[in-house]
């Protein structure tokens, strides 16, 4: 399998996929970081996550997927939704709770 298949895969498998640096309990960049809290605090009991410091052929392989340059990326069913500057927008204006909420991924 290609890491474009890989990618494919993992998006269409799991609700919520946050490609990011380091880890949840352990993001290594501030945006990724941003990123982890606005999910919880959007109310998201769980989400798969990829640590992209891990893979090379990853890291570089989610950039060219959804054609976006920056890490971290979020995507909920399936979709591209943006990167930090852009949850940051939509957590404060309650649009990413909303998405969430009407997908039935968070409370």
């Amino acid at each position: 399998m290609d890491i474009q298949e890989v990618i494919r895969e993992q998006v269409t498998t799991n609700p919520v996929v946050l490609y990011m640096k380091g880890t949840p309990q352990f993001p290594q960049c501030g945006f990724s970081s941003t990123a982890v809290q606005i999910l919880k605090h959007s109310g998201v009991p769980k989400f798969f996550s990829v640590n992209v410091l891990e893979n090379d052929e990853i890291r570089n392989g989610i950039k060219q997927f959804a054609n976006w340059p920056t890490i971290p990326q979020l995507y909920v069913n399936g979709e591209f939704v943006g990167g930090c500057d852009i949850m940051r927008e939509m957590y404060e204006n309650g649009e990413l709770k909303t998405m969430l909420q009407n997908a039935g991924l968070a409370s």
